[in-house]
């Protein structure tokens, strides 16, 4: 659920939602998160998602809602608008794809994004951008990280100039790691590979030969604060998602934790360098604190992830293990 004043103050308020790579895990938690507050009668009403393809999407609550084409969205008559854009190629299809093309496939992305924003009466925008373009700007960004954090730095440019140029509000938000429903790709993420191993009854193994920090971030609480932003109208904000740094062995002890009998197979630290990701969580928290939206604590996100990963990969369940209520 979303920050229970954010809700309320949602469902009085009238702007037209508008999520790009709303098929993705940031777009489907959202509109599982919209759908709740407002109902999936007034969601169909209010909000508008568009992607890769046209297809219906199902939400938790088993309603569905149309994706359009990301070609259609100059088709939406102009009126007051938030729009969420989460569209990008991931950082996977750039180890895959030529690296001209996959350039160019996300800045034809961004543009099509960037030229509809005046034409739909866009006054708030949610850029998701990553940790990645950090990495770039501190120079420590190498192979397909670099070339996708300097993709997501430029649209993060782009982006930001089109707000400070009409005064509309922009959260562009570097994010690091993430927790909560509607993950995918789990082979991607290390938070998923842990619970897949727990859920299947294996203890959960961190492989890596080096310490490896990260922090994890509620993506409900995340998605809380940028609507925070928005109704509030603050101009534009870059900033981190937080999280509290941890060792990723400690991480797999929180996850162990949540399945009886599960143990933790941590490979010795012998490298001397460490590998270390992550925002900064105090201004994370202050933004917070300063909207009122109360921190989900690790443990609750990490269950969250557990429950949606065990209805939806039922066949990783070890006997003996229940699916997560």
């Amino acid at each position: 659920m979303l920050d229970p004043v954010v809700a309320e103050a949602l469902r009085k308020d009238g702007h037209r939602i508008v999520i790009t790579g709303a098929g993705g895990w940031i777009g489907l938690a959202l509109l599982d998160l919209l759908s709740a507050a407002l109902g999936p009668d007034v969601l169909r009403q209010r909000v508008r998602a568009f992607g890769s393809s046209v297809r219906d999407l199902a939400l938790a609550d088993g309603s569905t809602l149309p994706q359009a084409a990301l070609s259609s969205i100059t088709d939406l008559p102009h009126a007051p608008t938030w729009v969420f854009h989460t569209a990008f190629l991931t950082k996977d299809r750039a180890v895959a794809m030529d690296e001209r093309d996959y350039a160019a496939a996300n800045r034809a992305i961004t543009g099509q994004v960037l030229a509809a924003l005046d034409a739909i009466g866009t006054t708030g925008l949610f850029v998701a951008s990553s940790g990645a373009a950090a990495k770039v700007v501190a120079g420590s960004a190498q192979g397909a990280l670099e070339l996708y954090g300097q993709l997501k730095l430029e649209e993060e440019e782009r982006f930001a100039a089109w707000a400070h140029e009409r005064q509309a509000t922009a959260a562009i938000v570097r994010i690091y790691a993430l927790l909560g429903p509607r993950i995918n790709m789990p082979e991607a993420y290390a938070i998923a590979s842990f619970i897949l191993d727990a859920l299947a009854g294996r203890p959960v193994a961190v492989r890596s030969p080096r310490q490896v920090v990260r922090a994890y971030a509620s993506l409900r609480e995340l998605l809380s604060l940028v609507l925070a932003m928005m109704l509030r109208d603050e101009g534009v904000s870059r900033f981190d998602s937080g999280g509290e740094p941890m060792e990723l062995g400690d991480i797999a002890r929180l996850v162990a934790s949540l399945v009886p009998g599960c143990g933790v197979d941590r490979a010795a630290i012998i490298a001397p360098d460490a590998d270390i990701y992550h925002g900064d969580d105090a201004s994370y928290d202050a933004l917070l604190r300063s909207h009122g939206i109360a921190r989900v604590p690790l443990i609750e996100g990490i269950r969250e992830t557990m429950d949606w990963l065990g209805q939806s990969h039922t066949k990783t369940l070890a006997p003996g293990v229940p699916a997560p209520a």
